[in-house]
Protein backbone atom coordinates (compact mmCIF):
# COMPACT_ATOMS: atom_id res chain seq x y z
CA UNK A 1 0.00 0.00 0.00
CA UNK A 2 1.26 3.49 -0.88
CA UNK A 3 2.07 5.75 2.04
CA UNK A 4 0.21 9.04 1.62
CA UNK A 5 1.97 12.24 2.65
CA UNK A 6 -1.21 13.41 4.37
CA UNK A 7 -1.37 10.46 6.78
CA UNK A 8 0.86 11.94 9.48
CA UNK A 9 -0.95 15.28 9.35
CA UNK A 10 -4.41 13.68 9.64
CA UNK A 11 -3.22 11.59 12.58
CA UNK A 12 -1.96 14.73 14.30
CA UNK A 13 -5.18 16.65 13.63
CA UNK A 14 -7.27 13.88 15.18
CA UNK A 15 -5.48 14.54 18.46
CA UNK A 16 -6.61 18.19 18.37
CA UNK A 17 -10.09 18.10 16.82
CA UNK A 18 -13.22 16.02 17.43
CA UNK A 19 -13.77 15.81 13.66
CA UNK A 20 -11.42 15.68 10.71
CA UNK A 21 -12.92 15.81 7.22
CA UNK A 22 -10.91 14.40 4.31
CA UNK A 23 -12.06 15.83 1.00
CA UNK A 24 -11.17 14.88 -2.54
CA UNK A 25 -12.44 13.31 -5.75
CA UNK A 26 -13.92 9.84 -5.75
CA UNK A 27 -11.59 6.84 -6.08
CA UNK A 28 -8.61 8.82 -4.80
CA UNK A 29 -8.02 6.69 -1.69
CA UNK A 30 -9.86 8.58 1.08
CA UNK A 31 -11.49 5.47 2.54
CA UNK A 32 -8.24 3.50 2.52
CA UNK A 33 -6.41 6.35 4.23
CA UNK A 34 -9.09 6.80 6.90
CA UNK A 35 -9.23 3.08 7.70
CA UNK A 36 -5.43 2.89 7.83
CA UNK A 37 -5.28 5.73 10.35
CA UNK A 38 -8.21 4.47 12.45
CA UNK A 39 -6.71 0.97 12.58
CA UNK A 40 -4.01 2.33 14.87
CA UNK A 41 -6.60 3.24 17.54
CA UNK A 42 -7.25 1.02 20.57
CA UNK A 43 -10.77 0.07 19.50
CA UNK A 44 -11.77 -0.93 15.97
CA UNK A 45 -13.36 1.89 13.99
CA UNK A 46 -16.96 1.95 12.82
CA UNK A 47 -17.35 2.54 9.08
CA UNK A 48 -20.52 3.94 7.50
CA UNK A 49 -21.08 4.62 3.80
CA UNK A 50 -23.97 7.04 3.34
CA UNK A 51 -24.55 5.83 -0.21
CA UNK A 52 -25.30 2.39 1.23
CA UNK A 53 -29.02 2.17 2.13
CA UNK A 54 -28.27 -0.18 5.03
CA UNK A 55 -25.85 2.28 6.62
CA UNK A 56 -28.29 5.13 6.10
CA UNK A 57 -30.96 3.15 7.94
CA UNK A 58 -28.56 2.70 10.84
CA UNK A 59 -28.58 6.48 11.09
CA UNK A 60 -32.37 6.81 11.16
CA UNK A 61 -31.85 8.11 14.71
CA UNK A 62 -28.34 9.50 14.30
CA UNK A 63 -28.00 11.12 17.73
CA UNK A 64 -28.73 7.87 19.57
CA UNK A 65 -26.65 5.72 17.24
CA UNK A 66 -23.58 7.96 17.38
CA UNK A 67 -23.89 8.48 21.14
CA UNK A 68 -24.07 4.70 21.67
CA UNK A 69 -20.79 4.38 19.74
CA UNK A 70 -18.99 7.24 21.45
CA UNK A 71 -16.09 4.99 22.44
CA UNK A 72 -15.18 4.25 18.80
CA UNK A 73 -13.83 6.36 15.95
CA UNK A 74 -16.65 6.62 13.43
CA UNK A 75 -15.73 6.94 9.75
CA UNK A 76 -18.59 8.40 7.69
CA UNK A 77 -18.09 8.13 3.95
CA UNK A 78 -19.75 10.37 1.32
CA UNK A 79 -20.96 12.66 4.09
CA UNK A 80 -22.28 15.27 1.64
CA UNK A 81 -25.18 12.90 0.87
CA UNK A 82 -26.69 13.71 4.29
CA UNK A 83 -25.88 17.38 5.04
CA UNK A 84 -28.37 17.46 7.94
CA UNK A 85 -26.05 15.08 9.76
CA UNK A 86 -23.63 17.93 10.48
CA UNK A 87 -25.96 19.64 12.94
CA UNK A 88 -26.48 16.29 14.70
CA UNK A 89 -22.73 15.79 14.92
CA UNK A 90 -22.43 19.17 16.59
CA UNK A 91 -24.87 18.08 19.31
CA UNK A 92 -23.16 14.71 19.76
CA UNK A 93 -19.74 16.35 20.06
CA UNK A 94 -20.89 19.04 22.47
CA UNK A 95 -22.48 16.39 24.70
CA UNK A 96 -19.14 14.55 25.01
CA UNK A 97 -16.27 16.54 23.57
CA UNK A 98 -13.36 14.22 22.82
CA UNK A 99 -10.84 14.56 20.04
CA UNK A 100 -10.57 12.00 17.27
CA UNK A 101 -14.21 10.88 17.39
CA UNK A 102 -15.10 11.23 13.74
CA UNK A 103 -13.42 11.02 10.34
CA UNK A 104 -15.67 12.37 7.63
CA UNK A 105 -15.02 11.65 3.96
CA UNK A 106 -16.47 13.85 1.24
CA UNK A 107 -16.31 14.10 -2.53
CA UNK A 108 -17.84 17.57 -2.77
CA UNK A 109 -16.59 20.96 -1.66
CA UNK A 110 -18.34 22.00 1.58
CA UNK A 111 -19.02 25.43 0.08
CA UNK A 112 -21.38 23.78 -2.41
CA UNK A 113 -23.26 21.66 0.14
CA UNK A 114 -25.68 23.74 2.19
CA UNK A 115 -25.37 23.50 5.96
CA UNK A 116 -22.00 21.78 6.02
CA UNK A 117 -19.40 24.48 6.58
CA UNK A 118 -21.15 26.36 9.38
CA UNK A 119 -22.44 23.55 11.59
CA UNK A 120 -19.13 22.31 12.97
CA UNK A 121 -17.17 25.56 13.21
CA UNK A 122 -14.40 25.22 15.78
CA UNK A 123 -14.85 21.45 15.95
CA UNK A 124 -13.61 20.32 12.54
CA UNK A 125 -10.45 20.44 10.45
CA UNK A 126 -10.60 20.03 6.68
CA UNK A 127 -7.87 18.55 4.50
CA UNK A 128 -7.89 17.68 0.81
CA UNK A 129 -6.54 14.34 -0.39
CA UNK A 130 -5.70 14.79 -4.09
CA UNK A 131 -4.53 12.08 -6.50
CA UNK A 132 -1.03 10.78 -5.88
CA UNK A 133 1.67 13.39 -6.40
CA UNK A 134 5.17 12.90 -7.72
CA UNK A 135 6.72 12.62 -4.24
CA UNK A 136 4.36 9.77 -3.29
CA UNK A 137 5.16 7.51 -6.24
CA UNK A 138 6.36 3.96 -5.53
CA UNK A 139 9.86 3.13 -6.76
CA UNK A 140 8.63 1.21 -9.81
CA UNK A 141 6.67 4.16 -11.27
CA UNK A 142 8.48 7.06 -12.89
CA UNK A 143 7.47 10.61 -13.64
CA UNK A 144 6.53 9.87 -17.26
CA UNK A 145 4.05 7.16 -16.35
CA UNK A 146 2.62 9.43 -13.65
CA UNK A 147 2.23 12.27 -16.15
CA UNK A 148 0.53 10.01 -18.70
CA UNK A 149 -1.79 8.09 -16.37
CA UNK A 150 -2.41 10.69 -13.68
CA UNK A 151 -2.53 10.15 -9.94
CA UNK A 152 -5.68 8.10 -9.37
CA UNK A 153 -4.33 4.87 -7.84
CA UNK A 154 -6.42 2.48 -9.99
CA UNK A 155 -5.22 4.16 -13.18
CA UNK A 156 -1.62 4.66 -12.11
CA UNK A 157 -1.11 1.15 -10.75
CA UNK A 158 -2.84 -0.65 -13.62
CA UNK A 159 -0.76 -3.43 -15.21
CA UNK A 160 -1.16 -2.03 -18.70
CA UNK A 161 -1.94 1.15 -20.59
CA UNK A 162 -5.17 -0.44 -21.83
CA UNK A 163 -6.17 -1.24 -18.25
CA UNK A 164 -5.49 2.34 -17.22
CA UNK A 165 -7.53 3.64 -20.16
CA UNK A 166 -10.43 1.33 -19.37
CA UNK A 167 -10.53 2.44 -15.74
CA UNK A 168 -10.45 6.13 -16.70
CA UNK A 169 -13.23 5.54 -19.27
CA UNK A 170 -15.44 4.04 -16.58
CA UNK A 171 -14.56 6.74 -14.07
CA UNK A 172 -15.50 9.54 -16.45
CA UNK A 173 -18.73 7.82 -17.49
CA UNK A 174 -19.83 7.29 -13.90
CA UNK A 175 -19.08 10.91 -13.01
CA UNK A 176 -21.01 12.23 -15.99
CA UNK A 177 -23.98 9.88 -15.76
CA UNK A 178 -24.43 9.52 -12.01
CA UNK A 179 -21.99 10.96 -9.52
CA UNK A 180 -22.27 14.71 -10.12
CA UNK A 181 -26.04 14.64 -9.61
CA UNK A 182 -25.65 12.59 -6.42
CA UNK A 183 -22.85 14.77 -5.06
CA UNK A 184 -24.68 18.06 -5.36
CA UNK A 185 -28.34 17.09 -5.55
CA UNK A 186 -28.85 18.81 -8.90
CA UNK A 187 -29.63 17.52 -12.36
CA UNK A 188 -26.80 17.38 -14.88
CA UNK A 189 -27.14 16.70 -18.60
CA UNK A 190 -24.61 14.01 -19.49
CA UNK A 191 -24.14 15.23 -23.07
CA UNK A 192 -23.41 18.80 -21.94
CA UNK A 193 -20.94 17.61 -19.30
CA UNK A 194 -19.16 15.39 -21.85
CA UNK A 195 -18.86 18.23 -24.36
CA UNK A 196 -17.70 20.59 -21.64
CA UNK A 197 -14.96 18.18 -20.54
CA UNK A 198 -13.83 17.82 -24.14
CA UNK A 199 -13.62 21.61 -24.53
CA UNK A 200 -11.79 21.97 -21.22
CA UNK A 201 -9.24 19.41 -22.40
CA UNK A 202 -8.64 21.26 -25.68
CA UNK A 203 -8.24 24.56 -23.81
CA UNK A 204 -6.09 23.21 -20.99
CA UNK A 205 -4.17 26.06 -19.35
CA UNK A 206 -5.89 28.75 -21.39
CA UNK A 207 -7.95 31.71 -20.22
CA UNK A 208 -11.47 30.92 -19.05
CA UNK A 209 -14.19 32.62 -21.10
CA UNK A 210 -17.70 31.46 -20.26
CA UNK A 211 -19.23 33.13 -23.31
CA UNK A 212 -16.96 31.24 -25.71
CA UNK A 213 -17.73 27.90 -24.06
CA UNK A 214 -21.44 28.67 -23.96
CA UNK A 215 -21.62 29.48 -27.68
CA UNK A 216 -19.77 26.30 -28.62
CA UNK A 217 -21.93 24.05 -26.46
CA UNK A 218 -25.21 25.84 -27.13
CA UNK A 219 -26.12 26.88 -23.59
CA UNK A 220 -26.02 30.14 -21.64
CA UNK A 221 -22.89 31.52 -20.00
CA UNK A 222 -24.39 31.24 -16.46
CA UNK A 223 -25.20 27.58 -17.12
CA UNK A 224 -21.71 26.71 -18.33
CA UNK A 225 -20.23 28.57 -15.33
CA UNK A 226 -22.48 26.56 -13.01
CA UNK A 227 -21.27 23.30 -14.56
CA UNK A 228 -17.64 24.33 -14.12
CA UNK A 229 -18.33 25.40 -10.53
CA UNK A 230 -19.55 21.89 -9.77
CA UNK A 231 -16.66 20.24 -11.60
CA UNK A 232 -14.33 22.36 -9.47
CA UNK A 233 -16.37 21.48 -6.39
CA UNK A 234 -15.84 17.80 -7.23
CA UNK A 235 -12.06 18.44 -7.33
CA UNK A 236 -11.76 17.69 -11.05
CA UNK A 237 -11.10 21.20 -12.39
CA UNK A 238 -9.06 24.13 -11.11
CA UNK A 239 -9.27 27.80 -12.03
CA UNK A 240 -5.90 29.47 -11.45
CA UNK A 241 -6.49 33.13 -10.63
CA UNK A 242 -4.34 36.00 -11.94
CA UNK A 243 -1.98 37.83 -9.61
CA UNK A 244 -2.76 41.53 -9.34
CA UNK A 245 -0.15 44.07 -8.32
CA UNK A 246 -0.34 47.81 -7.87
CA UNK A 247 0.75 48.94 -11.29
CA UNK A 248 -0.38 51.05 -14.21
CA UNK A 249 0.09 48.06 -16.51
CA UNK A 250 -3.02 46.54 -18.05
CA UNK A 251 -3.32 43.08 -16.50
CA UNK A 252 -5.16 40.04 -17.80
CA UNK A 253 -7.82 39.32 -15.19
CA UNK A 254 -9.51 36.12 -16.40
CA UNK A 255 -8.53 32.88 -14.65
CA UNK A 256 -6.72 30.04 -16.42
CA UNK A 257 -8.52 26.71 -16.28
CA UNK A 258 -7.08 23.19 -15.93
CA UNK A 259 -8.37 19.65 -15.71
CA UNK A 260 -6.47 18.76 -12.57
CA UNK A 261 -5.53 15.13 -13.16
CA UNK A 262 -3.35 14.58 -16.22
CA UNK A 263 -4.71 11.06 -16.69
CA UNK A 264 -8.27 12.38 -17.01
CA UNK A 265 -7.04 15.08 -19.40
CA UNK A 266 -5.31 12.53 -21.61
CA UNK A 267 -8.25 10.14 -21.55
CA UNK A 268 -10.68 12.84 -22.69
CA UNK A 269 -8.17 13.76 -25.42
CA UNK A 270 -7.69 10.12 -26.61
CA UNK A 271 -4.02 10.12 -25.62
CA UNK A 272 -3.15 6.56 -24.58
CA UNK A 273 0.66 6.36 -24.76
CA UNK A 274 3.73 8.44 -24.10
CA UNK A 275 4.59 8.32 -27.78
CA UNK A 276 1.21 9.81 -28.68
CA UNK A 277 1.47 12.36 -25.88
CA UNK A 278 4.90 13.68 -26.88
CA UNK A 279 3.76 14.32 -30.43
CA UNK A 280 0.38 15.75 -29.53
CA UNK A 281 -0.40 19.49 -29.86
CA UNK A 282 -1.65 19.36 -26.26
CA UNK A 283 1.70 18.16 -24.86
CA UNK A 284 3.00 21.56 -23.72
CA UNK A 285 -0.25 22.56 -22.02
CA UNK A 286 -0.57 19.10 -20.51
CA UNK A 287 2.92 19.37 -18.99
CA UNK A 288 2.11 22.82 -17.65
CA UNK A 289 -1.10 21.53 -16.03
CA UNK A 290 0.76 18.55 -14.56
CA UNK A 291 3.36 20.82 -12.94
CA UNK A 292 0.73 23.29 -11.69
CA UNK A 293 -1.16 20.44 -10.00
CA UNK A 294 1.97 19.05 -8.32
CA UNK A 295 2.85 22.50 -6.95
CA UNK A 296 -0.73 23.14 -5.80
CA UNK A 297 -0.73 19.92 -3.83
CA UNK A 298 2.53 20.59 -2.01
CA UNK A 299 2.40 24.38 -1.62
CA UNK A 300 3.70 25.37 1.84
CA UNK A 301 1.10 26.64 4.31
CA UNK A 302 0.24 30.32 4.03
CA UNK A 303 1.23 30.61 0.37
CA UNK A 304 -1.05 31.02 -2.64
CA UNK A 305 -0.58 30.16 -6.30
CA UNK A 306 -1.45 32.48 -9.20
CA UNK A 307 -0.36 33.22 -12.74
CA UNK A 308 0.69 36.62 -14.14
CA UNK A 309 0.06 38.18 -17.54
CA UNK A 310 -0.18 41.70 -18.91
CA UNK A 311 -1.80 42.93 -22.10
CA UNK A 312 1.68 43.98 -23.27
CA UNK A 313 2.99 40.39 -23.21
CA UNK A 314 4.71 39.94 -19.83
CA UNK A 315 3.76 36.49 -18.53
CA UNK A 316 4.60 33.92 -15.89
CA UNK A 317 2.98 30.47 -15.53
CA UNK A 318 3.01 30.49 -11.73
CA UNK A 319 3.45 33.16 -9.09
CA UNK A 320 3.89 31.97 -5.53
CA UNK A 321 2.68 34.67 -3.18
CA UNK A 322 2.07 35.38 0.47
CA UNK A 323 -0.91 37.69 0.60
CA UNK A 324 -0.26 40.58 -1.79
CA UNK A 325 3.49 39.93 -2.01
CA UNK A 326 4.95 37.84 -4.82
CA UNK A 327 7.72 35.63 -3.45
CA UNK A 328 8.71 33.43 -6.38
CA UNK A 329 8.02 33.12 -10.10
CA UNK A 330 7.91 29.77 -11.88
CA UNK A 331 7.92 29.19 -15.62
CA UNK A 332 7.11 25.72 -17.02
CA UNK A 333 8.81 24.42 -20.16
CA UNK A 334 8.53 21.01 -21.82
CA UNK A 335 11.85 21.58 -23.57
CA UNK A 336 14.91 20.41 -21.60
CA UNK A 337 16.90 23.26 -23.17
CA UNK A 338 14.54 26.10 -22.26
CA UNK A 339 14.83 29.69 -23.39
CA UNK A 340 13.01 32.38 -21.49
CA UNK A 341 11.16 34.93 -23.55
CA UNK A 342 11.27 38.70 -23.23
CA UNK A 343 7.83 38.45 -21.62
CA UNK A 344 9.15 36.02 -19.01
CA UNK A 345 11.96 38.38 -18.02
CA UNK A 346 9.55 41.31 -17.99
CA UNK A 347 7.30 39.45 -15.54
CA UNK A 348 10.24 38.93 -13.18
CA UNK A 349 10.97 42.64 -13.36
CA UNK A 350 7.31 43.51 -12.75
CA UNK A 351 6.90 41.10 -9.85
CA UNK A 352 10.31 41.89 -8.30
CA UNK A 353 10.68 38.26 -7.20
CA UNK A 354 14.06 37.25 -5.78
CA UNK A 355 13.44 33.54 -6.36
CA UNK A 356 12.80 32.58 -9.97
CA UNK A 357 12.60 29.12 -11.50
CA UNK A 358 12.09 27.25 -14.74
CA UNK A 359 10.74 23.70 -14.38
CA UNK A 360 11.52 21.19 -17.13
CA UNK A 361 11.15 17.39 -17.32
CA UNK A 362 14.70 15.98 -17.07
CA UNK A 363 17.89 17.93 -16.50
CA UNK A 364 20.47 18.58 -13.82
CA UNK A 365 19.84 21.84 -11.98
CA UNK A 366 21.76 24.95 -13.05
CA UNK A 367 21.48 28.73 -12.83
CA UNK A 368 21.30 31.10 -15.76
CA UNK A 369 23.44 34.22 -15.97
CA UNK A 370 20.40 36.17 -14.71
CA UNK A 371 20.16 33.97 -11.60
CA UNK A 372 17.12 31.93 -12.70
CA UNK A 373 17.22 28.35 -11.40
CA UNK A 374 16.47 25.75 -14.09
CA UNK A 375 15.56 22.35 -12.62
CA UNK A 376 13.50 19.23 -13.16
CA UNK A 377 10.10 18.82 -11.55
CA UNK A 378 11.17 16.35 -8.86
CA UNK A 379 14.15 18.45 -7.81
CA UNK A 380 11.93 21.51 -7.53
CA UNK A 381 9.33 19.66 -5.45
CA UNK A 382 11.91 18.12 -3.11
CA UNK A 383 14.54 20.80 -2.74
CA UNK A 384 13.15 24.21 -3.71
CA UNK A 385 9.42 24.42 -3.08
CA UNK A 386 9.65 23.54 0.66
CA UNK A 387 12.15 26.40 1.15
CA UNK A 388 9.95 29.08 -0.39
CA UNK A 389 8.62 31.04 2.58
Amino acid sequence: MIQRALQAEITKLLKSFPVVCILGPRQVGKTTLAKTIAATFKKPPLYLDLENPLDRRRLSDPFTFLTDNSNRCVIIDEVQVMPKLFSVLRSVIDADRKNGRFILLGSASPQLVKGVSESLAGRIAYRELPPLNILELPANIDKNKHWLRGGFPSSLLSRSESGSTEWLNGFIRSYIERDLSILFGVEFTASITARLLSMLAHTQGQLWNAETFARSIGITAPTVTRYVDYLQGAYLVHRLQPFHINTLKRLVKAPKIYIRDSGLLHNVSNITSLHTLRGHPLAGNSWEGYVVEQVLQMLPAGLQLYYYRTQAGAECDMVIARGVHAIASVEVKLNNAPRLSKGNYQSIEDLKTKKNYVIVPDIETYKTNEGVVVCNIKDFMQNYLPKIK
